[in-house]
């Protein structure tokens, strides 16, 4: 199956950097239980710069950092150290402060009250303690800048400090409650979410390209971060880059890392939580880490607030989506072959990544381009993620 597909997947990643009006360069890699299948790169790390994007090529994983450090949290879990059941604010009593959004005075002044119950991990865990970003709610935007709230790219325990669009267990916001969950971790264990990370699962699973500070080799290989403009063009911003040092290790966003290091992430998760050095979570742990725990709730389309950072839009019009631990999950299956039951997201520049526990293979596409689902990124992620699981068919597997 790898030599026959290996030129299709070849030919999609070449098709969306060479296509008008498509993404600067890509790096995907498709994996099962094992080891990658494929791995491929094409086109530049920056336009107009010779650097070609490369296998080893380091990005901003944004919001692919939220499954890290989903995991940090249910190993606490395991050592019985935490519950999910828990007051939030045992842990992080700033929490506390976060107080409902429920308009604006005639001067522009944010009127708040107090939530109707207390923000519990598992809240924070699903999204749905009422936190969302600016980007995609235009009163947590408005509030920001009436209240002086640094943006959360600035990735600061300040940007974290923000309000709530809603009660806590009310319905499904996306925003910054794992970056919440990060700063519970660096509570209970007494070490900063970086060293926790690196000790305990990056260790075990040979991640040496990863973390929310780059090393200088990392440095020299990241892919620069593209602007799309409405009119298509693209422009390169170099000085797009989180804080090094981070000002706060923010689990929901800041990691770097290449995309072949998150591969032996999503193997950990296709494995019941086993890595080449040792176990990460037990499988018990991995299981509930996959189901869904909206439970009638569901997660699905999001309105853009900020165009230049994220246009509108949804996995899969039409079809139900849940929320695991950390992970959406779809609750049908997706037309591009991935089965009912499997896990994925995304990161705001146009990383995306699936785990089909079920079958056996995950994936990941990488690319470096704002806004959120680019118009010359995502369908090519769709294609290669179609073009693994028709390999997989016409093999009768």
């Amino acid at each position: 199956m790898t030599q026959a597909l290996e030129p299709v997947l070849d030919s999609i990643l070449n098709f969306t950097v060479g296509n008008a009006g498509g993404a600067p360069g890509v790096v995907a890699m498709a994996t099962d239980r094992h080891g990658n299948f494929y791995e491929g790169a094409a086109g530049v790390r920056q336009l107009g710069l010779p650097q070609p994007m490369t296998t080893d090529s380091v990005m901003l994983l944004a919001s692919c950092t939220k499954a890290v450090t989903g995991v940090a949290v249910m190993q606490l879990v395991e050592e019985g150290l935490l519950s999910l059941d828990d007051v939030a604010s045992k842990y992080v009593p700033d929490i506390a402060g976060c107080k409902v959004l429920t308009g604006f005075d005639s001067t522009g002044q944010p009127q708040l009250r107090a939530p109707s119950r207390e923000i519990t991990l598992r809240h924070l865990m699903l999204h749905t303690a009422g936190l969302c970003y600016e980007f995609f709610s235009a009163d947590e935007a408005r509030y920001r800048a009436a209240a002086g709230v640094p943006s959360i790219f600035s990735s600061c325990y300040d940007a974290i400090k923000t309000v709530l669009i809603h009660d806590p267990g009310e319905r499904w916001s996306y925003g910054p409650n794992i970056d919440w969950l990060g700063k519970v971790v660096e509570a209970v264990r007494g070490q900063s979410l970086g060293t926790v990370f690196r000790e305990r699962i990056f260790a075990p699973l040979g991640m040496q390209d990863t973390g929310f500070e780059m090393s200088p080799s990392m440095r020299a290989r990241l892919a620069v971060v593209h602007q799309r403009a409405p009119d298509g063009s693209l422009a390169a911003l170099p000085e797009l880059v989180l804080p090094q040092p981070p000002l706060m290790d923010m689990g929901g966003h800041g990691l770097y890392a290449t995309i072949g290091d998150y591969m032996k992430f999503i193997r950990m998760m296709l494995n019941d939580g086993a890595g080449p050095h040792g176990r990460v979570l037990a499988a018990d742990t991995v299981a509930a880490m996959s189901r869904n725990g909206l439970g009638d709730l569901k997660c699905g389309a999001w309105r853009t607030a900020m165009p230049p950072l994220a246009n509108s839009g949804d996995f899969f019009p039409g079809l139900s989506k849940s929320w695991a631990y950390t992970f959406q999950v779809n609750d049908e299956a997706f037309p591009t072959g991935r089965p009912a039951g499997s896990l994925s997201w995304a990161g705001i520049a146009n990383c995306f990544y699936w785990i089909d526990r079920q079958t056996g293979i995950g994936g990941m596409w990488g690319s470096q381009v704002l806004p959120f689902m680019d118009i010359g990124s995502y369908p090519g992620f769709v294609e290669f993620e179609s073009a693994v699981y028709r390999a997989r068919t016409a093999a009768g597997r």
